[in-house]
């Protein structure tokens, strides 16, 4: 992959901009990964990113609080050139929720540090380098409860991703071990990123005295143990790709006590929301058929979905070409291998790639354990994955500033989508 004339004329400018910001977005990141918060309720993450922006008010950034209804949601905003119409737009999610327990043990700081330093990165960019007649917006979206709670499936249907014409993020993982050079891959591969439905599902019985009349009662925990087989017996007969993973959230209250009501939590994941929809069926039946099975009544409480990810292919190519250009060795990865690396997680960002371009690229970092573990949540810390973040960070910079200034490869990332929207 060559890097273009466009790419090339904008390299320096991220570059220098990274540089001269290097004090800021270290002191941001440490921020949030010292002070890790849950879904919906990371009210110092969002307060300090955009304290960091009010202090660069002069730079022409405005900034917008709690937007579309969400509390810990913002929305910083640049825009430049004074042609007709409003242009190109191009918006880099940041997200910074943590894990209960672990902290921030899958780099949600890496991934907000990133954002926003190829937020900044591109403002300074464009601004010295994009014709003064040719308007564009570059946009940095806080985008809570990633990891619960579906703060982009909610961003999405509020309108903040109405106008974009493409979205960036980038996502950190642990470098494989036989490649430690290794920075970052991006991938059109599907199966990376799988579409989730999330359940909570009740079961209600009759208590009654375990030892005296156990024969009065309905036993809700036996509902929740027999889906629990169910589960594991269908497990033999689905595909590689598919997962379904739970645990009993409630089982009764005490031993002499038949329970009353039991619940579980359930993920259910396949390759596609195509996939999913059949799958997701089978398992309902599972629980249904433990509730009729011991007599009780099942509930269900469905979470927010999430879609696969479609990742946009010109994307994908220009940040590779932009990446080794500044000397960073990054995989373009459209040959199936990128699943065994990182498949099997789901993201929110998949809903969004599915209404706009999307970029979801994986940063490699040193850590002696994989995302999810307290092993992880050191690695996020150290400050060289920071220094990889930023790295990350110049190629999507790079890739947006193609995006808004180059007509062409414009018309590319929408030709690719709108191909992948017919699939």
């Amino acid at each position: 992959m060559k890097v273009s004339q466009t790419q090339t004329r904008f390299i320096e400018s991220v570059q220098a901009a990274l540089q001269k910001y290097d004090t800021q977005l270290k002191s941001i990141n440490h921020k949030i990964w010292s002070n890790p918060e849950l879904a919906y309720e990371e009210h110092h993450a969002h307060n300090a990113i955009c304290e960091l922006f009010d202090t660069l008010h002069s730079q022409g950034y405005e900034v917008r609080r709690s937007v579309y209804d969400l509390p810990t949601a913002f929305e910083i905003e640049f825009t430049h050139g004074s042609g007709p119409g409003s242009g190109r737009v191009v918006t880099f999610n940041a997200e910074y929720d943590a894990l209960p327990g672990i902290g921030h043990a899958c780099g949600h700081n890496l991934i907000a540090t990133s954002s926003i330093a190829a937020f900044i990165a591109t403002c300074e960019a464009v601004r010295a380098q994009a014709p003064a007649d040719k308007p564009l917006t570059v946009r940095l979206l806080g985008t809570p409860a990633e990891e619960s709670g579906g703060g982009k499936v909610k961003l999405l249907e509020r309108g903040a991703y109405r106008d974009v014409d493409a979205c960036l993020m980038v996502h950190p993982f642990p470098i494989v071990t036989n490649d430690t050079e290794l920075l970052s891959i991006a991938t059109v591969v599907p199966g990376g990123y799988l579409a989730n439905d999330k359940v909570r599902v009740t079961f209600t019985g009759k208590p009654a005295h375990a030892a005296a009349a156990p024969w009065e009662g309905i036993n809700a925990l036996d509902a929740v143990v027999a889906a629990y087989v169910n589960i594991a017996l269908l497990r033999q007969q689905i595909l590689p790709s598919q997962k379904i993973h739970g645990i009993i959230v409630n089982g009764g209250d005490r031993p002499n006590v038949i329970p009353m009501s039991a619940s579980v939590d359930y993920y259910v994941r396949a390759a596609s929301v195509k996939a999913l929809k059949p799958l997701t069926e089978k398992v309902v039946k599972c629980f249904e058929a433990a509730a009729t099975a011991t007599g009780c009544k099942v509930d269900f409480e469905w979470g927010i979905s999430y879609a696969d990810l479609k990742t946009n292919t010109p994307i994908c190519q220009s940040y590779v070409s932009a990446m080794r250009v500044m000397g960073h060795h990054t995989v373009f990865d459209n040959a199936g291998k990128g699943d065994e690396r990182f498949g099997g997680g789901s993201t929110d960002m998949g809903n969004v790639s599915y209404a706009v371009p999307g970029f979801h690229g994986m940063m490699a970092i040193p850590v002696d354990g994989v995302n999810h573990t307290p092993q992880f949540t050191k690695g996020a810390g150290s400050p060289e994955s920071h220094r990889r973040s930023i790295y990350c960070a110049a190629g999507m910079a790079v890739v947006a500033c193609q995006v808004l200034v180059d007509d062409e490869f414009a018309q590319e990332v929408k030709a690719d989508f709108e191909k992948k929207s017919e699939d």
